[in-house]
C-alpha cells in the first residue's frame, strides 16, 4: 500500500508538470495537447541545427533544381496549417535515398532521392509529408513525450525498483510506436498537401513501392513492430487508399509531370562522388585533396565530408580517418588527445612517405566518479586503446585514429600501422580525373521492354537491377518509343 501511495504521488508531480505547462491547440488536428516547444524555440532549433547539416552533408549545387523545390515548397507551405513559419528547402549532397524536416520550417532532400522520384507528383508527396511533420509538430510531441515518459519511468522505478526494467521497456515501446504513429500521420497530411496544389497523390503511393524494393534490395528488412517507421509495402497500400479516397471526395484533375520532371534531373550525380573521395580495390583515394592509403581487405567503410570510417565486421576495432587542428603535429596531438578524453602512453616522431608524423599511443582516461558513484574499475576488457598517426601534408595535419579495447589491441596493431604507413600522394590519373556517374535521361529508342531499352544503350547487366528501381518499374514492363527512361553514365 506504502507503494502505490508512491507511485501515485509521483503521478501528480508529473501531472503538475504538465499543468504548468499548459496545453496549445495543434494545428492539424485541432486538438489541445501538451507541448513543451514554443513556435520560437521550433524556429531557433531550425537555425541552430541547419549547419550541422550542411557541414555534415554538403549542399548540391543545381540552381535550377533548387528553385523547383523552393518554387513547390512555398506553394505548399502557403496552403499548409502553419503558413506563417519561415521555410527554408535544401537540396544535400548525399547518395542516401532520404529526406527530413527539422523544426520551425527546414526541409531537406538528398540528390540521391531526387534521382530515384520519376516525376513531380512523387516528390509532391514526399514533400507534403516532411511538411506535414512540421505543421503537426512532430518533433515537439515527441520531445514531451520523451521527457514525460522519462519522468514516469523515473517515478516508476523509484517507487518500485524492481520493476524498473519492465517499466523502462514499456516506455521505449509506447515511443516507439508513438513514431509510427507521427509517420503514418505525416502520410496522410502528404496525401492532402500535394493533392490541394493540384499532384495525384496515387504516385506518391507508387514511391512507397521503390522504397520498398530498396529496402529488400540492401537486405535492411526489419520487422514492422521494431522499425520506427512503417514497412514500405503497408504504407504503399494505404497511402493509395487515402489517395482514392481524397480525390474521389475531391474531383479534379491531378498532374503527374513525368517528362518535366525528369528533365529537371538530367544530369544529377548519382551515387558517390568521386571528389569527396573513393573506395577502390581496398584503396581509398581522394582526387581533389590528392591522397591515397589503404583499407583493410573486408573491413566495412563509410565516408562523409567530414571523416572517413572503418572497421571489422566484428565491431571490434574501428579507424578514423579526418582532419586534425592545429598549427603543429605536437599541437595537434595535444588538442585532439584533450578533446577524446585520453592519456598519452607513448610518443615518437615519424616520416611516412616523405610527410613528417607524430605517432601517439593513448589510452582513455580513467572516468572522474561522480558524488554517490562507486569508481567503475578499469581493465583490458572496458578501456579502449588508440594509436595515432598525425601526419603533415599539404599544408594540412591529418589524424589517423585505430581504437580498440585493450585487450583487443594487439589484433589490430598490425592493420592500424599497415593504413597509417600506407598514407601518400596520390598521383594516378585515373583516379584524380575519376568523373561521377549521372543519371542520363534518354527516349525509348522501339516499343519492347524497360529492359530490351535499357540495352539498346549498352546498360551492363550488372546495373539492370538498380536501373530497374531507379525508373520505379519492372524490367519486363512494356515501354513505347519516345518514352523518356533513366540510364547511367560519366
Amino acid at each position: 500500500m506504502m507503494k502505490m501511495r508512491k507511485v501515485v504521488s509521483y503521478l501528480f508531480l508529473i501531472v503538475g508538470i504538465s499543468s504548468f505547462y499548459g496545453c496549445s491547440r495543434n494545428p492539424v488536428t485541432g486538438k489541445r495537447e501538451l507541448i513543451l516547444m514554443s513556435k520560437e524555440q521550433e524556429i531557433a532549433l531550425g537555425k541552430e541545427s541547419h549547419p550541422s547539416v550542411v557541414a555534415s552533408m554538403g549542399l548540391y549545387e543545381d540552381q535550377g533544381l533548387q528553385a523547383f523545390i523552393n518554387q513547390k515548397g512555398k506553394a505548399m507551405a502557403a496552403i499548409s496549417h502553419r503558413p506563417d513559419l519561415p521555410y527554408q528547402f535544401f537540396v544535400v549532397d548525399s547518395p542516401v535515398v532520404n529526406a527530413f524536416a527539422v523544426p520551425g520550417g527546414y526541409v531537406y532532400f538528398t540528390r540521391g532521392i531526387m534521382a530515384h522520384f520519376n516525376n513531380e507528383a512523387e516528390f509532391a508527396g514526399v514533400l507534403g509529408h516532411e511538411i506535414g511533420h512540421i505543421t503537426a509538430r512532430h518533433s515537439a510531441r515527441q520531445q514531451t513525450s520523451q521527457l514525460l515518459g522519462q519522468l514516469g519511468a523515473i517515478a516508476g522505478t523509484i517507487a518500485l525498483p524492481e520493476m524498473g526494467e519492465v517499466i523502462q521497456a514499456g516506455v521505449g515501446s509506447l515511443m516507439l510506436s508513438y513514431s509510427r504513429a507521427h509517420e503514418t500521420e505525416s502520410d496522410e497530411i502528404g496525401v492532402g498537401y500535394s493533392s490541394k496544389i493540384g499532384y495525384d497523390a496515387h504516385e506518391m503511393a507508387d514511391f512507397f513501392g521503390t522504397l520498398k524494393k530498396l529496402s529488400d534490395a540492401s537486405g535492411q528488412i526489419i520487422p514492422t513492430f521494431q522499425s520506427t517507421h512503417p514497412d514500405p509495402g503497408n504504407r504503399q497500400k494505404k497511402v493509395d487508399a487515402l489517395a482514392t479516397k481524397y480525390q474521389q471526395e475531391n474531383p479534379g484533375t491531378y498532374e503527374v509531370d513525368r517528362n518535366e520532371y525528369l528533365k529537371r534531373i538530367d544530369g544529377i550525380i548519382y551515387g558517390e562522388d568521386p571528389k569527396q573521395g573513393f573506395v577502390e580495390n581496398d584503396m581509398f583515394y581522394h582526387p581533389v585533396l590528392k591522397f591515397q592509403f589503404p583499407v583493410p581487405r573486408n573491413w566495412q567503410h563509410q565516408n562523409s565530408p567530414t571523416q572517413f570510417q572503418m572497421a571489422p565486421k566484428n565491431g571490434k576495432a574501428v579507424m578514423i580517418f579526418t582532419l586534425a587542428q592545429g598549427n603543429s603535429l605536437e599541437e595537434a596531438a595535444q588538442a585532439t588527445l584533450q578533446g577524446m578524453g585520453l592519456e598519452a602512453k607513448d610518443s615518437q616522431k615519424a616520416t611516412i612517405n616523405g610527410n613528417p608524423a607524430l605517432v601517439v599511443v593513448s589510452r582513455q582516461a580513467p572516468q572522474q566518479q561522480q558524488q554517490g558513484q562507486p569508481q567503475q574499475q578499469q581493465t583490458a576488457q572496458n578501456t579502449v586503446q588508440v594509436a595515432t598517426w598525425f601526419i603533415q601534408y599539404a599544408g594540412n595535419i591529418y589524424a589517423i585514429h585505430g581504437m580498440s579495447y585493450v585487450a583487443d589491441f594487439d589484433k589490430y596493431a598490425a592493420d592500424f600501422k599497415q593504413v597509417a604507413e600506407g598514407f601518400r600522394t596520390l598521383t594516378d590519373r585515373d583516379k584524380l580525373n575519376r568523373q561521377p556517374e549521372r543519371i542520363q535521361i534518354k527516349s525509348v529508342q522501339r516499343d519492347g521492354t524497360l529492359q530490351s531499352a535499357l540495352e539498346a544503350y549498352k546498360m551492363p547487366s550488372d546495373k539492370m537491377k538498380e536501373l530497374e528501381i531507379l525508373n520505379g518499374m519492372d524490367l519486363k514492363d512494356p515501354v513505347t518509343r519516345g518514352m523518356m527512361i533513366k540510364t547511367l553514365g560519366r
